[in-house]
C-alpha cells in the first residue's frame, strides 16, 4: 500500500521523530508495549476467549463462537498494528494531511476525489447484516484495546495525535485501499494508449502494446490473445523516427520499467501428485516490502472451525490460509476494471456535461482538508453519472473515473465465508460471489482436488474493449453490468493435476468479456509449471523449495545477445570488453546471491528498454509532458527488434550505422552505469548480491536515518529477481509464502518479512525476517504458548 512513502513526504517533522532518538525515546518506546498475559474485561464477549501467543508472537485465539473471535481478532491486531491500521483508513479516507502536513496534501486529495470515504456508508448499509455484526464486533475489539490497554504505539505520541474510535466503515477503507492498490494502475495504461493513438500510427501502437509473450505462449499454446504480436511496422517506426525534432533533447523516463508489479505466485497440485493423495497448495503474494509487513498472521478456533492463515490489518477477514476442509490463495489478476471516460462540456457552461441529447450538470462535493501546521484545504469534486472527474485531464480533456471500486454494488465481504468453508465447490462459489479486489484465487481441499477461479466483478464492456478513454455521451459505448458469478472462468480438476497463477494471461480471444491487456510476463508462471511436471512426487517441502526458483531463463536471451556482439574483432579492439565477455559466461543461470554477469544482464536489458523505445515516443511526450511508455509485454518487441535488425528502424541512427553497433554501444553503457553503482569493484567481483540487497525501512528512519539500524530490518543480499519464482528486488518480493496441505497443519508452511509486531522494542519485530531471507520455514499454526491472556465479558 505505499504507507511508508506517504509518510516520508512529510519529512515527519525531525525535531519530534528525534524525540526517539534522544532523552526520554525509550521510555515512550517501553511504554507502548502491550501485555500478553492476564485477564481482560471486553465489552459485548458472550464468553470467554483464551488468546495464546507463541514464540513469534502469533496468536491463537480459542472463543465459543464466530463473533467472540472477531471481536478477539480486533484486540490482537489494535495490540500489535494499531499505527499501521490507523494509516490505512486515513490514506483512503483522504485524511493524511491531519497528521502530516501539506506534503500529505497530493495523496488527500486523490483519496477525496475518489471518495472512498462516502462510498463505504453505502457499502456497509448493503451488507447482510451477519457481515455488519463481524465488522461491528472486530470494531469493538479494536476500542476495546484503545480504551482499556492504555499502550498505544510510540508513533501516536511522536506524531502527538490521538487515534479515533474504529468503525466498520474503517475496515471497510482498508480493503478498498488494497483495491486501490492492485487495481487503479490501469488508469495510467489507459492515459499512455490515448496518447499513444493520437501520436502515433495505428501499426505501431499494435506493435508497442501486445497482450502475449514467448512463454505465455508457450504455456497457452493455441490460444489466440486480443492483441498477438505483430510483424514490425517498419515503415511506422521509420516515420516516427523522422519525425523527431532536430534539436530533441534527452526526454527522461520516456520508458518505464514495468517488471515489479503488485502480484504474486500461486499453484496447487492435486492427490494425483502427491504420495498419499492430499492436495497441496503453495502462494507467495509479491508486494512492497514494509515494516510492519502488510500482512498479520493469525490462528482461530471456534466451533467446528480451526483455521490458520494470514489476515490484512484492520480487517478480520483470513485473505489466504486454511482449514480443516480447504486452502485458498490468490494472486492479483492484473486485469483492467477502470475506464477513463472522455468528457463533452457544454461550451456555453462548463458546470455541465452531456449526456445522450442533453446537458446535465456536475454533482458537486465539497471537501475540507485539515493540514497539521497550515492552512486548510478546500476542493470541490466534481461527480458525473459515470464517476468523478479525474484531478489530471487527459490530452487537455476532463475525464471521469468509472472503476469497479467506486461502486457500492460490486463491492461486499463474501469472503467471510470461506473461512468456513467446506467442499471444494463451496468455495468456488464463495469466491466467484464474493466482491473486492479481482484476484486469482487457487483452492485445494482434503479429498486431493484443485480448483483455480476468479474473484472479483468483471465488467461487461459494449463499443469499446478498455484500452483508450472513449466519450460515453451517447450510449454507444459504455459496462452493462458484470460478469454474472456462474460466468466467470474456472478449472476444477485437471487431468494433469496442476493448477498456477503467477499474474499471467491465463484466457484468450475465445473468452467473451476483455479482463484485462497487460498481465504478466508468462515466465514465472512457465517455470512453475514445467518444473512441478518434472516432479514425480510432490510434498510440502518440494513445494516450498520451488517457491525460493532463482533460475532465470527470460535472460537466455540478453545474455546471447551481449555474447554474440562481443565479437572476436570488438574485443580485439576494444580490450577492456574482454573482461565482460568473461563476465557474462561466468552467469550460471540463476540469480542467487553469488551469480556472477547476472547484474551486468540485467542493467544491459534496462538500457535496452530506454534507447531502444525513447526515439519513437517523442511525439507522445510532446503531446502530453506527463507521458510514458510502460507496458509489461514489453520484451515481445524489444526482442523482435533485436532479433530482425531492420535497418530503417535503427534507433540511433545519428551515432551508429548499425543495430550491431547500437547494441555494443548500449553494452558498453551499461558496464559503464553498473560501475558507476559498485565503484572500485571489478566486474569480476561484482556478484548479483552486491545490488540486490534488502531495504525494509520503517517510515520514520528515512526521516531521521540515525534510527535506521533501530527500526529497519538489516541490509542483506538478497536472492532472486523481477523475472524469478522468487521474485525480489529491494524493497519488494515475496510479503509471505504459504504452503498447505488441508488437514495436515502439522505440516504446513508459513513465513513473512520482518514479524508479527510493529513495536520495535517487541521481541517479535523482527525475528521471522531471518526465516524470510533465508528461506527457511516456519510452521503455518502458532507453536507452543507462552503468553496466556484472557478476554472476559464484564460481569465475570
Amino acid at each position: 500500500m505505499n504507507i511508508r512513502k506517504t509518510i516520508l513526504y512529510s519529512g515527519l517533522g525531525l525535531a519530534s521523530a528525534a524525540a526517539i532518538a534522544i532523552g526520554g525515546g525509550f521510555w515512550v518506546l517501553h511504554d507502548a508495549m502491550p501485555r500478553l498475559d492476564g485477564t481482560v474485561k471486553l465489552d459485548r464477549l458472550t464468553a470467554e476467549v483464551q488468546v495464546h501467543t507463541d514464540a513469534h508472537g502469533i496468536p491463537a485465539i480459542n472463543a465459543a463462537n464466530r463473533i467472540d473471535g472477531v471481536r478477539a481478532q480486533g484486540y490482537v491486531a489494535a495490540r500489535d498494528r494499531l499505527f499501521q491500521m490507523d494509516l490505512m483508513r486515513r490514506k483512503s479516507a483522504g485524511r493524511l494531511a491531519e497528521i502530516f502536513g501539506e506534503m500529505a496534501l497530493d495523496s488527500d486529495i486523490k483519496a477525496r476525489t475518489y471518495g472512498f470515504h462516502r462510498e463505504v456508508k453505502t457499502i456497509l448499509a448493503k451488507l447482510p447484516p451477519e457481515h455488519q455484526h463481524y465488522l461491528q464486533s472486530y470494531a469493538d475489539g479494536v476500542n476495546s484495546y484503545i480504551a482499556e490497554s492504555g499502550k498505544l504505539p510510540f508513533e501516536f505520541k511522536v506524531l502527538t495525535y490521538q487515534p479515533e474510535p474504529w468503525t466498520p466503515e474503517d475496515s471497510l477503507l482498508v480493503v478498498l485501499g488494497m483495491c486501490e492498490n492492485l487495481t487503479a494502475w490501469s488508469e495510467r495504461g489507459e492515459r499512455m494508449l490515448s496518447v499513444m493513438e493520437k501520436t502515433l500510427p495505428e501499426a505501431a501502437v499494435r506493435f508497442l502494446t501486445p497482450d502475449t509473450d514467448f512463454y505465455t505462449d508457450r504455456l497457452l499454446k493455441q490460444v489466440e490473445s486480443l492483441r498477438p504480436a505483430q510483424a514490425i511496422p517498419v515503415e511506422a517506426l521509420a516515420t516516427a523516427l523522422a519525425d523527431r525534432p532536430a534539436d530533441n533533447p534527452a526526454l527522461a523516463q520516456l520508458v518505464q520499467q514495468f517488471d515489479f508489479m503488485a502480484g504474486s505466485n500461486a499453484w496447487a497440485v492435486s492427490g494425483k501428485k502427491t504420495g498419499d493423495g492430499r492436495a497441496i497448495l503453495a502462494n507467495d503474494m509479491h508486494l512492497g516490502i514494509s515494516v510492519p509487513n502488510t500482512w498479520y498472521r493469525i490462528e482461530l478456533n471456534y466451533g467446528d472451525t480451526h483455521a490458520a492463515g494470514l489476515t490484512l490489518p484492520g480487517t478480520p477477514l483470513l485473505i489466504v490460509g486454511s482449514n480443516r476442509h480447504i486452502a485458498w490463495g490468490a494472486t492479483n489478476l492484473s486485469g483492467d476494471f477502470l475506464d477513463l471516460v472522455r468528457l463533452d462540456i457544454d461550451p456555453a457552461n462548463p458546470d455541465q456535461y452531456r449526456v445522450g441529447d442533453q446537458w446535465r450538470r456536475f454533482e458537486e462535493y465539497p471537501e475540507t482538508i485539515a493540514v497539521k501546521g497550515g492552512a486548510v484545504k478546500q476542493i470541490v469534486v466534481k461527480q458525473t453519472l459515470w464517476g468523478p472527474v479525474a484531478n489530471q485531464p487527459l490530452l487537455d480533456q476532463p475525464v471521469a473515473i468509472h472503476w469497479v471500486a467506486l461502486d457500492a454494488d460490486a463491492f461486499n465481504l463474501n469472503l467471510f465465508d470461506l473461512e468456513q468453508g467446506e467442499t471444494l465447490e463451496q468455495a468456488v462459489k464463495i469466491v466467484n460471489s464474493t466482491g473486492g479486489p479481482q484476484l486469482n484465487i487457487l483452492l485445494a481441499d482434503d479429498k486431493g482436488r484443485i480448483a483455480w477461479t476468479l474473484m472479483g466483478k468483471i465488467p461487461k464492456r459494449f463499443g469499446n474493449d478498455g484500452l483508450v478513454s472513449r466519450s460515453w455521451a451517447d450510449g454507444s459505448v459504455g459496462w452493462n453490468g458484470y460478469v454474472e458469478p456462474e460466468k466467470l472462468p474456472r478449472v476444477i480438476d485437471p487431468a494433469e493435476g496442476i493448477l498456477a497463477s503467477a499474474n499471467d494471461r491465463r484466457l484468450g480471444k475465445n473468452y467473451p468479456y476483455v479482463i484485462g491487456h497487460q498481465f504478466g510476463n508468462g515466465y514465472r508462471a512457465y517455470r512453475i509449471t514445467e518444473q512441478l511436471r518434472q516432479m514425480p512426487q510432490v510434498d510440502e517441502m518440494a513445494m516450498f523449495d520451488l517457491q525460493l526458483d532463482t533460475e532465470s531463463e527470460f535472460y537466455n536471451f540478453y545474455q546471447r545477445l551481449a555474447l554474440d556482439t562481443l565479437t572476436a574483432e570488438a574485443v580485439e579492439t576494444q580490450p577492456d570488453l574482454a573482461e565482460a565477455r568473461d563476465y557474462l559466461l561466468a552467469w550460471d543461470g540463476r540469480a542467487d546471491v553469488g551469480s556472477l554477469g547476472f547484474a551486468l544482464l540485467v542493467e544491459f536489458r534496462k538500457q535496452l528498454v530506454e534507447s531502444v523505445f525513447a526515439p519513437f515516443l517523442t511525439a507522445s511526450r510532446q503531446a502530453d509532458k506527463n507521458f510514458n511508455y510502460a507496458w509489461t509485454y514489453i520484451d515481445t518487441p524489444l526482442q523482435a527488434l533485436l532479433t530482425e535488425k531492420p535497418l530503417h528502424a535503427l534507433p540511433d541512427a545519428a551515432h551508429y550505422q548499425d543495430w550491431n553497433g547500437f547494441i555494443l554501444g548500449q553494452l558498453k553503457q551499461s558496464i559503464q552505469r553498473l560501475q558507476a553503482q559498485r565503484p572500485g569493484v571489478a566486474l569480476s567481483e561484482l556478484n548479483w548480491g552486491k545490488l540486490n540487497r534488502v531495504k525494509q525501512s520503517h517510515p520514520f528512519s528515512r526521516a531521521l536515518p540515525i534510527l535506521s539500524d533501530f527500526l529497519d530490518m538489516p541490509g542483506e543480499a538478497l536472492p532472486g529477481c523481477a523475472f524469478c519464482v522468487r521474485a525480489a528486488g529491494p524493497g519488494f518480493g515475496a510479503s509471505e509464502r504459504l504452503v498447505v496441505a488441508p488437514g495436515h497443519f502439522e505440516d504446513a508452511i508459513l513465513h513473512m518479512p520482518g514479524g508479527q509486531s510493529g513495536q520495535p522494542l517487541s521481541p517479535y519485530y523482527r525475528d521471522q525476517q531471518d526465516y524470510w531471507l533465508k528461506g527457511l520455514p516456519m510452521p503455518l499454526a502458532a507453536g507452543k504458548s507462552e503468553h496466556t491472556l484472557l478476554l472476559q465479558p464484564y460481569g465475570k
